[in-house]
């Protein structure tokens, strides 16, 4: 909307306040020898500020109609699945379209609608079990604010209710482990630095559909040090706040959009 002669500019700000803002540029993009789009629109970040660490760039993977997703749509048909990788030396991948096969293992649960609506997922969470045990979280607390899956959140926010169930029941199961102190917004930590194996309860999720996954153990925790390793889970400040199942949430799973 904003275009002087053939000069145009954007800008965008992200749930966490990060922004970026610069020109908005169209080029020819080759992501094959034989993929390739003419007229792909995108954002060239000029001022660019907030939580970014040390990416080069952003690629918009979401429903709207400017993200990479969209614009290759007739060649792709909007298919698409990644593995993040457990560890920053570890090799993930993200491949588009059908070709790149997606394995019989996988489970599918429909997509949801969202209040937000706009460029999200929506997942129907139905419930969250710890130990094997369905935690008694009522199902309107999850219907009511929806939950999103996006790969560039870190911890999965869940409603204060569901959390603290969540929460409740990870520590009874970890009695016999020292607790340390809070790492910012994760507020339950353990002292793992004198045991040589750790038992802890498994996490799983329950999908509309009848999806059941089983978290990773990278998903069920955050290390920062051997003395400091937390539950990978935080709290929403409102039960009515939109849900974010996070990319903690999604190591080594393969992650299939269709």
């Amino acid at each position: 909307p904003r275009c002087s002669s053939s000069t145009c500019v954007y800008g965008i700000q992200y749930g966490d306040q990060s922004f970026s803002a610069g020109f908005f540029g169209k080029e020819r993009l080759s992501l094959t020898s034989t993929d390739i789009f003419d007229g792909f629109l995108f954002g060239c970040g000029q001022n660019n500020q907030g939580l970014f660490g040390g990416a080069a760039g952003l690629l918009g993977l979401g429903r709207d109609k400017i993200s990479i997703i969209e614009q290759s749509a007739l060649k792709y048909n909007r298919f698409f699945s990644y593995c993040l990788p457990s560890k920053s030396s570890g090799t993930g991948y993200l491949s588009f379209g059908k070709g790149g096969g997606s394995s019989s293992a996988v489970k599918f649960t429909p997509l949801a609608d969202v209040s937000q609506g706009g460029s999200f997922y929506g997942l129907d969470v139905v419930g969250i079990s710890v130990g094997g045990k369905k935690l008694p979280i009522p199902g309107t607390i999850f219907s009511s604010a929806g939950t999103i899956i996006d790969s560039g959140t870190v911890i999965t926010r869940l409603p204060p209710t569901a959390y603290t169930a969540l929460r409740d029941a990870f520590q009874q199961g970890m009695k016999s482990y020292p607790s340390a102190p809070a790492l910012s917004i994760l507020d339950t930590c353990y002292d793992f630095s004198k045991v040589d194996t750790v038992t802890f309860p498994k996490i799983s999720f329950a999908f509309g559909g009848g999806t059941t996954l089983e978290l990773d153990p990278t998903g069920i925790f955050y290390a920062a040090s051997a003395d400091q390793v937390c539950l990978a889970f935080a709290a929403n400040g409102d039960d009515s706040d939109i849900g974010i199942f996070g990319n903690v949430q999604q190591k080594r799973v393969q992650v299939v959009y269709d």
